[in-house]
């Protein structure tokens, strides 16, 4: 049973309709079935979007920001809980802890480093739990591409496939956690190649 999500989603108030339309969608399923949010605690561009959506149909959501993005007033003020932590690498961290699946949203370099991360945690075992690419506009292809050479060329096993599911609509979301693969502990044992 999914009580707790993680939300990996951009700042960015720039960026086309289509990845905001997107993270609405999300945010009205996950507050509708009263699962809980967790995200990086943002105002603006498809976080705030996302708190905001989660917000306004009666949903509970928890940021987590680094201490320094409260003090040049990034954070969210209207959230369930605001947690304050000491620096990225504690956020990341605290973000996964309690979360039941990982979803990670179109964004830049700070996404991205927090998908490959829990990503590679999975891989060693050290994270069971689903991970949702939402491929919106085909923005992840890149990287899938990139995952599949890394496959392909004996970096990682094709059992490796297994740690993520990719969706093209958002609001195939629970569905798609629900139906993401099981994986133990014991992945350890194919860590390597």
């Amino acid at each position: 049973m999914i009580k707790q999500v993680c939300v990996f989603c951009a700042s960015s108030r720039q960026v086309d309709l289509p990845y905001f339309k997107a993270t609405k969608l999300i945010a009205k399923e996950i507050a509708t079935h009263e699962i809980i949010s967790i995200y990086g605690g943002g105002a603006v561009g498809l976080m705030g979007t996302y708190a905001d959506t989660i917000i306004s149909n009666g949903g509970k959501i928890i940021g987590i920001i680094p201490k320094f993005m409260v003090e040049i007033e990034w954070a969210h003020k209207n959230l369930t809980k605001l947690v304050i932590v000491e620096d990225m690498h504690h956020r990341n961290q605290k973000m996964i802890k309690e979360a039941d699946a990982v979803i990670a949203l179109p964004d830049g370099c700070g996404t991205l480093e927090e998908l490959l991360e829990v990503i590679t945690l999975k891989r060693l075992g050290l994270f069971l739990k689903p991970i949702i690419i939402v491929n919106v506009k085909e923005f992840y292809d890149p990287l899938i591409e990139m995952l599949n050479l890394c496959i392909k060329e004996k970096f990682m096993s094709e059992k490796h496939k297994e740690m993520w599911t990719i969706i093209n609509d958002p609001t195939h979301i629970l569905e798609a956690i629900s139906l993401s693969p099981k994986w133990k502990k014991d992945s350890i044992n194919f860590a390597t190649m």
